[in-house]
């Protein structure tokens, strides 16, 4: 756009902070709309992979985070019942030498408040807590905003980073709701020095087994160590973040599984539990004016690990195709036209990994291990991850 102009977002999660920086640092003046009432971010633990941390690293907050992430040196997988490592890729030297960035475990909440706190430095006063866009109607000259508590507020153009239960995803793609997906994900913290010397490593461990898969991977400076498990279950519909759960009900799920993965759940203060959903990849994001991202473009299931990489690779690719542009609507289409293909392909190659993660021959130990040997060789893995993590939202050609 020759002459920057205002740009609202609505939602202050990872997708709308993060296009945020990236607008602010192409000259636009932004406002944040959130619907909560303070800014703070539930969930545990996030993977960035090299492709999300080389934004990171773009927009500055390297040093910030560094205390915070944990470096892990590797991933590896282990059998949920006799405990077999496979080595899955190495996250250490080899990761920077093939992929120009570290491999980052991050909390979720620590990511959040670095951003949060880069966003209100750079633009103070930015971000209306309390206001939860739910309509959007374009007037010829810019966006009219609605809440859904009755203010209007104007602006040049709108972003969409609501989340997965999206307002404004309705009002451009039309009646659109996610589909519980028969997923049941359980998540917790547990602090490392509750753990025994061999669970404290500083590596990613993806457990798989029948029907059900663990992840675990240190976060908070290493000081936590971040537990989800997933479960093939059709019977919970509830998709709060913050839904307790008991110890006894976690154990039900996973009480057959290796005494590794039991210490790891019987020492979680508080479980957590929540319906996984999905939707299959649509296009329409780019309404006029009006632009979905993140999780209102794109919700994915979680077996890439990929979620909040695809989230700041939108926000760089957003401040780049908005500031190259004529017109939102102009850059809007260009942002759709070069983000649509990437994230269908992560949704539906997550999608394909709950089934080699929850695979019935792992329920065979004999059979399971010529599974894995099969399904995670160097070349699969390779094929699987490699052009995930080479990605430059940065300097990808618009």
């Amino acid at each position: 756009m020759s002459a920057r102009g205002q740009i609202a977002i609505a939602g202050a999660g990872i997708a709308g902070l993060g296009t945020a920086l990236a607008l602010l640092e192409q000259g636009f003046e932004v406002r944040l709309y959130e619907q909560a009432s303070q800014l703070a971010e539930v969930g545990a633990g996030l993977q960035i992979s090299p492709n999300g941390v080389k934004v990171l690293q773009h927009w500055g907050l390297a040093e910030e985070l560094t205390p915070l992430v944990c470096a892990a040196a590797g991933k590896e997988i282990r059998l949920w019942s006799t405990g077999q490592r496979w080595k899955l890729f190495d996250l250490g030297e080899d990761c920077l030498q093939r992929f120009g960035a570290p491999y980052w475990m991050v909390h979720r909440g620590d990511l959040h408040q670095v951003l949060a706190r880069a966003v209100q430095s750079r633009a103070p006063g930015c971000i209306t807590l309390g206001a939860r866009i739910t309509a959007a109607h374009s007037d010829g000259s810019g966006v009219s905003l609605h809440t859904e508590d009755g203010r209007t507020f104007q602006a040049d153009a709108l972003i969409a980073a609501d989340g997965v239960h999206s307002r404004l995803r309705q009002q451009c793609l039309g009646e659109d709701k996610p589909q519980f997906m028969d997923l049941l994900a359980w998540r917790g913290l547990v602090p490392m020095d509750r753990l025994p010397a061999h669970l404290r490593q500083p590596v990613g461990t993806n457990w798989v087994g029948p029907g059900a898969h663990v992840i675990t991977y240190p976060v908070h400076g290493g000081q936590l160590m971040n537990v989800v498990g997933i479960v093939e279950r059709g019977d919970w519909r509830g998709e709060s973040w913050n839904e307790p759960g008991s110890h006894e009900e976690l154990l039900r799920d996973f009480g057959r599984w290796h005494e590794d993965v039991r210490t790891l759940m019987s020492h979680i203060d508080q479980p957590f539990k929540w319906a996984l959903l999905g939707r299959e990849p649509r296009r329409g994001w780019a309404h006029g004016p009006v632009c979905l991202v993140g999780d209102a473009a794109h919700p994915t299931l979680p077996f890439l690990a990929q979620g909040a990489n695809m989230a700041l690779e939108d926000a760089a690719v957003m401040g780049r195709c908005l500031a190259a542009a004529d017109s939102p609507a102009q850059g809007f289409a260009r942002f759709e036209a070069l983000r649509w293909q990437r994230t269908a392909d992560i949704v539906n190659r997550s999608r394909d990994n709950a089934q080699r993660f929850h695979n019935p021959q792992l329920a065979d130990d004999a059979v399971a291990v010529a599974y894995v040997d099969r399904e995670w060789q160097p070349e699969s893995v390779r094929r699987r991850y490699d052009w995930l993590f080479e990605y430059d939202a940065l300097n990808v050609p618009l």
